[in-house]
């Protein structure tokens, strides 16, 4: 097997995480990026605790889709890797998965508050208010955490109806932001726009601690302007 299995992917995966750094979402070597190629049924995501400014493409890991063993890669994979695994698993049009530890996200995942719409930019990219999951139990911190942790964003997207496209991210209680997309750099993008309405959130309800949600009918002509079959911002993708 060549030490650069899919090099193309490993680039984009290696961007989007350079692209947490850039954005300022990442501290130290906390986060994770990764992307999946269904086709060859494995994903590329970054070793744990490897600090960024050291990060090479290289130093991927590839791992199996299908039973999250180690393809090709000397590093451990991130912890977080089942979380990834399990994402795609359940919603197959996910391409890239983020995580990181942000700090207005963070606080609203802290503070056990799903993320209100209350404005123009948060409808721009995601459908309703960023949900926040329960906590877990004991019992599910002390087995398969990580993979519980997955399971907990699926639990709470579904009790709410959402589609992964509606909703492209989610909070974890006490934990952090969980973001995705149909490739790598989408999913750092979410990670971006997500922290960025959780602090205009934050500083709009400092200003006004009685503001409600802003109207339904904005709110849905601005997400749909960006998605679904009508939508017409910006220029097709390819």
């Amino acid at each position: 097997m060549s030490s650069l299995l899919l090099p193309e992917l490993r680039e984009k995966v290696w961007r989007a995480n350079q692209a947490l750094v850039r954005a300022g979402l990442v501290t130290l070597s906390f986060g994770n990026a990764s992307g999946v190629d269904r086709e060859s049924g494995v994903l590329i995501i970054k070793p744990s605790g490897v600090p960024y400014d050291e990060l090479r493409p290289a130093d991927l890991v590839v791992v199996s889709l299908v039973d999250g063993r180690v393809v090709e890669g000397e590093l451990r994979p991130s912890s977080d890797t089942p979380t990834h695994l399990l994402l795609y698993r359940r919603f197959p049009d996910i391409g890239g998965v983020v995580h990181t530890h942000s700090t207005a996200a963070t606080a609203w995942a802290q503070a056990g508050r799903s993320i209100p719409p209350l404005g123009t930019t948060h409808a721009d990219h995601f459908h309703g208010p960023v949900p926040v999951t329960r906590q877990m139990t004991k019992a599910e911190v002390g087995g398969e955490y990580e993979s519980e942790t997955g399971s907990v964003i699926v639990e709470t997207l579904e009790k709410l109806g959402l589609t992964s496209t509606e909703m492209p991210g989610a909070l974890v209680a006490s934990h952090g932001p969980f973001t995705w997309g149909r490739d790598a750099q989408e999913a750092a993008d979410n990670a971006t726009a997500l922290e960025t309405i959780a602090a205009m959130a934050s500083r709009t309800l400092a200003l006004n601690p009685a503001v409600g949600p802003a109207p339904e009918y904005l709110l849905e002509r601005h997400f749909l302007r960006k998605h679904g079959p009508n939508a017409y911002y910006g220029q097709r993708r390819k």
